[in-house]
């Protein structure tokens, strides 16, 4: 088929959409639905995975977590025999850096939460803030979780670890609602009743989600959070491989020292839990999939019931122009030119939809990132074209049929039709 040709058969199908406007919208309507869905939910995860990816990259690839349990595990009911682990030991992070030559730092921390029945309050004069996630650790926390670096002032310094100095570094939130027009740094507020000199302001960090991040901390002094809190006992190790050491034989050199220490027999598995930040991407994708599989079940089901309309308005069109196909074939058409002419009217059809449903993706995944700036919908040139190479497609699949019919006619027969 020439380009002449194929521009002729495109007028075509154009006006026969125009002239049937009502019908043509109708029809669309299910693709329009289908490729939404699509476009709206891939913006959305593909903003999410991209988010999600950054803040693993800020705790960086060469940091690992050691636990008694997964954090991701603490939001749901643990097994009996992982409640039964005996908790890590502060004296835990010596043994490490003596036995383990691959580690660069260790840094033990523990931490008090509300959702974990342990409330922290903050106030300074008339200001009050509560549920603030309060947590304790060395001046070696910085530099293996650089986003709780102190941004203004300092972080925790050795001398105030080793004199359990009442000092805290707040998070950027805490800090701004406690001295929304005065500088933080040194002044004196009180922490669960107890007395702290605020000697450091973190960056700007809300969490992920909605979730916690370091705007909701305080950082205080490992060792007067142990002096304070004996109760809590829910300790955490993180620890950095040396940067001229594969990553994996560093934690294979403390998942051999923890089991030496702990007394694990060989045939045994591990009483403790040894991960990278990569849990995040893991947990991510095990709560996305769910969602993807619902996605793609709704879309197919508009798509599929947008194909359906698009067969049988094709084949009502069929039907109605009998007379027209059995003169363009008096005249010479072949069965290629009534066949192309039908599957392009399919696929403008499905095509407009798809552009339509691109458009409402689109805009949905703005009002999206506008109205909520912690799910950062975006909108990428894949799913872009993935969008219209899908309307395309089920115009081609569910207009094969009325289009091969329509070339398949007799054109006596097709004369005779009235």
């Amino acid at each position: 088929m020439t380009r002449d040709e194929l521009r002729e058969n495109l007028m075509v199908a154009i006006d026969t959409l125009r002239a049937n406007k009502g019908r043509s919208v109708l029809t669309i309507l299910g693709i329009v639905i289908g490729v939404t869905s699509v476009i709206s939910v891939a913006a959305i995860i593909t903003g999410l995975n991209r988010f999600v990816q950054e803040r693993v990259e800020r705790l960086g690839s060469r940091t690992f977590f050691l636990a008694r349990v997964n954090f991701a595990a603490r939001f749901g009911k643990l097994p009996e025999a992982i409640r039964k682990r005996k908790y890590l030991e502060y004296t835990d992070a010596d043994y490490l850096k003596a036995t383990c030559p691959s580690l660069e730092s260790v840094s033990p921390f523990n931490t008090r939460m509300f959702f974990m029945g342990q409330n922290n309050v903050l106030t300074y004069g008339s200001e009050k803030i509560e549920r603030v996630f309060l947590r304790g650790a060395g001046p070696e926390y910085a530099d293996a979780m650089p986003m709780f670096q102190a941004e203004t002032g300092r972080f925790i310094s050795r001398y105030d670890e080793d004199h359990a100095r009442q000092v805290v570094v707040l998070g950027k939130a805490l800090a701004d609602s406690l001295f929304p027009s005065v500088d933080p740094l040194g002044k004196i507020v009180r922490l669960n009743a107890k007395l702290y000199e605020v000697i450091g302001v973190m960056a700007r960090d809300e969490g992920a989600f909605g979730g916690p991040g370091v705007d909701q901390f305080a950082m205080i002094p490992l060792t007067d959070f142990k002096k304070h809190y004996p109760e809590s006992k829910e300790l955490a190790i993180g620890f950095t491989v040396s940067r001229n050491v594969p990553p994996d034989q560093g934690m294979n050199e403390v998942i051999e020292a923890m089991r030496r220490r702990r007394h694990v027999s060989a045939f045994a598995d591990n009483d403790f839990e040894v991960f990278s930040p990569d849990f995040l991407s893991q947990l991510w994708e095990q709560l996305t999939g769910a969602l993807v599989i619902l996605t793609g079940v709704i879309s197919s089901v508009g798509l599929l019931v947008g194909g359906i309309g698009v067969m049988n308005i094709m084949l009502i069109s069929v039907t109605e122009r009998t007379g027209e196909i059995g003169i363009r074939k008096a005249i010479g058409a072949r069965k290629s030119d009534i066949r192309v002419q039908f599957l392009l009217e399919a696929v403008m059809l499905t095509s407009v939809g798809g552009a339509i449903g691109i458009l409402f993706g689109g805009l949905i995944a703005f009002i999206v990132r506008s109205l909520v700036p912690s799910i950062p919908a975006t909108l990428s040139l894949l799913w872009i074209m993935l969008g219209v190479g899908i309307s395309v497609g089920v115009g081609l699949f569910f207009g094969y049929y009325p289009a091969n019919r329509a070339a398949e006619l007799d054109p006596i027969v097709c004369l005779r039709y009235e």
